[in-house]
């Protein structure tokens, strides 16, 4: 029992890390965004660092989900039975 309570708090907390970075780089890029909107930086080459580094980071993302989603719940069910 006490094992399982660890594995749902990793669990939890590794979702709220990530759910915290994503937010930040929403901001990041949006704040970047307007930036260059207004024109007070250049967007140039930022523009597509910035798109490479969002695709990046959910893909990412979505791997680290499919490994929490199949692979640990897998496993925590065939503990359990």
């Amino acid at each position: 029992m006490v094992n399982l309570n660890i594995k749902l708090y990793t669990m939890n907390l590794v979702k709220k890390i990530t759910s915290y970075l994503l937010i930040f780089l929403v901001v990041l890029f949006t704040t970047v965004a307007l930036l260059g909107i207004w024109e007070i930086i250049p967007l140039e080459k930022i523009m597509i660092k910035m798109i490479s580094s969002l695709v990046v980071v959910f893909a990412s993302a979505a791997v680290v989900l499919f490994i929490f989603s199949v692979l640990i719940k897998d496993s925590d069910h065939q503990q359990n039975s």
